[in-house]
């Protein structure tokens, strides 16, 4: 119910949070009063407008909203900042965790969800090593990967790329007995050349920890490239990121990779 909110842009919270207190907005909370109060999208303001009718279901006044964002805004305030994490050679006296061990972690810690996107991944059986067993460990683990396919001109159709890229990924470079949901972007199949790619490489864990890198899931990159990437443990950007992919599914712009 209160994921919407959690999801905001810090200004657009803030707004909110004063105008709930000051009575300039209240029940029935109407999109387009949200709308013309928050000046914000009317996606924006839809969530807005149907959490906070939600808690006004269940009791929760203007005012209790109001207080609930600003224990909300003290409690980001304490949270821990990003931690920088790297790849390549060591620099003596500079300090920095380690690509490989961040993900290594956010796969094998995981405990409701994990959403992994890369651009590139080489030997598959390697790259998804920890993440199948921890799968096969934990059985409510929903884990969603976002993998880019790529077709060169001449090749195959994009139907028949899709089809040969899923037979290739489930029989050779899946390696868990439990299967993850998979999604590619469908322009990078176009005839005519790429008219975008799946260039994101991010995980989200459980939706509170948010790890952005430069970073692939190859050895290369994991070990020996120089690479950089922020982890972040902060639940309403978590929520924010994996709200973006799951838009992108829901809108057909990212397609399900077929069983093999």
């Amino acid at each position: 119910m209160t994921e919407a909110l959690l999801a905001l842009p810090p200004a657009i919270r803030e707004r909110l949070r004063t105008t709930l207190r000051s009575g300039f907005l209240a029940p029935p909370y109407e999109n387009d009063a949200v709308r013309a109060e928050l000046d914000c999208s009317d996606a924006e303001a839809g969530a807005v407008g149907e959490a906070l009718r939600g808690l006004d279901r269940v009791g929760v006044p203007p005012a209790g909203c109001a207080e609930w964002l600003r224990a909300f805004e003290e409690t980001l305030r304490s949270v821990p900042g990003p931690e920088l994490v790297w790849s390549g050679p060591e620099v003596p006296g500079l300090h920095g965790r380690a690509t490989r061990q961040v993900v290594e972690e956010l796969f094998g810690g995981a405990e409701r969800s994990l959403m992994v996107s890369s651009f590139v991944f080489f030997d598959g059986l390697r790259a998804f090593d920890r993440l199948a067993r921890r799968m096969d460990e934990t059985p409510n683990l929903e884990v969603t990967l976002l993998l880019n396919l790529r077709r060169r001109r001449g090749d195959l159709s994009p139907e028949e790329t899709v089809r040969q890229f899923a037979d290739r990924f489930w029989q050779k470079d899946w390696p868990g007995e439990r299967r993850p949901q998979v999604f590619y972007d469908p322009r990078s199949l176009e005839p005519e050349g790429e008219g975008g790619v799946l260039h994101a490489k991010a995980v989200v864990a459980d939706e509170e920890t948010v790890f952005v890198t430069s970073a692939n899931l190859t050895e290369a990159a994991f070990d020996r490239n120089i690479e950089l990437g922020l982890v972040v443990r902060d639940r309403a950007l978590a929520v924010s990121v994996a709200g973006r992919f799951r838009a992108l599914i829901a809108r057909d712009l990212l397609r399900p990779l077929p069983d093999a």
